[in-house]
């Protein structure tokens, strides 16, 4: 039994408290043993909960989805404060610094007439803060564990705000259909290193065309997934077989056939 007050309201320093008593010899044992690594997917899935909640735009599981992602940021703040490295005070701290020196048009001199400029001022501030001197060192920054396709939508953003972009968008498509060509050759080679890297510049050739065209192309593609499971439904259905026992021409009039 550990030392704790039960009480209603509680606050954010009451959650801090709470997550330092589980890892404590007394506490919880699950709790006692886990790592950064050990809950790093649970960070992620809470996440993509709490967006999930937010699509729906249904308050109270957002309310509770917010909470378990919130209580992720404390249990990591408090494996780090046992450490000895930073405390869910310097965690604090530490955005709100960053909120206000981000946002001079606020808390300074400078002015912001629209969102652009606001958000112009904040990337500006951003590299300064980061210390990135070129455009490189921006497109580098971004975050490696994205998502693959969100990862090079941002990485093309970023090179085009240093300039490395195309107005045409023709110059584009042609950089998709080099890239498909590519792929082709490679096919007729087997599935090896080369099938690898030209498949993965068709989805960065994608993932420009969406960022050049000021296009989501993470929602382009969960729309194509909608419409795959739509239409795949509707061939399942129409067969009268498994699909297994279907030959490679059956199952492209199945599709055709399907109302995507």
């Amino acid at each position: 039994m550990v030392d704790f007050q039960c009480k209603r309201p509680y606050d954010l320093g009451a959650l801090v408290e709470i997550m330092r008593l589980l890892r404590q010899p007394e506490g919880c044992p699950w709790d006692q043993v886990q790592t950064h690594a050990s809950i790093r997917r649970n960070f992620l899935e809470e996440t993509y909960e709490a967006l999930d909640a937010l699509d729906r735009d249904d308050a109270v599981d957002l309310c509770e989805e917010l909470g378990d992602v919130l209580l992720q940021v404390v249990f990591h703040a408090q494996i780090e404060a046992e450490r000895g490295r930073f405390t869910m005070e310097d965690v604090v701290d530490g955005i709100a610094h960053k909120l206000v020196f981000r946002h001079p048009h606020v808390f300074g001199e400078k002015a912001a007439d629209s969102t652009d400029q606001a958000l112009n001022t904040w990337e500006k501030q951003k590299v300064v803060e980061k210390g990135q001197e070129t455009v490189a060192d921006t497109v580098e920054a971004v975050p490696h564990t994205l998502p693959a396709l969100w990862r090079a939508e941002k990485e093309c953003k970023r090179a085009a705000k240093g300039g490395f972009t195309w107005q045409d968008e023709t110059v584009g498509l042609d950089r998709l259909e080099e890239s498909v060509k590519a792929l082709r050759q490679a096919a007729k080679n087997g599935h090896g290193d080369d099938w690898v890297r030209a498949l993965g510049d068709v989805f960065f050739a994608g993932a420009k065309l969406a960022q050049n065209s000021d296009t989501d192309p993470e929602e382009c593609l969960h729309r194509a997934c909608d419409r795959f499971t739509r239409r795949f439904r509707a061939v399942e259905s129409s067969a009268g077989k498994p699909l297994s026992d279907c030959t490679d021409q059956e199952l492209n009039a199945l599709w055709s056939a399907a109302n995507p």
